[in-house]
């Protein structure tokens, strides 16, 4: 697996799980607070589409997971 696929699966899970906990009608709901993680998450992704870099690949890389092409 390659560092911009461990990238994408991580965001995605964080967005699912924190719109399950943010959502009022969700079953694991805690707070609607965690709406705002999903911001961050979706900002984030915004950014590294836009610059092209994202810290969680840098960390990745240096961590000798491969690099996608």
């Amino acid at each position: 697996m390659t560092s911009w696929q461990i990238v994408r699966i991580v965001a995605g899970t964080f967005i699912l799980l924190s719109l399950g906990l943010g959502i009022p009608s969700s079953p694991i709901f805690v707070s609607q607070w965690w709406l705002a993680f999903t911001a961050f998450v979706g900002i984030n992704l915004l950014q590294s589409g836009l610059t092209r870099w994202c810290l969680m690949e840098s960390i990745l890389r240096k961590l000798g997971i491969r690099a996608g092409d």
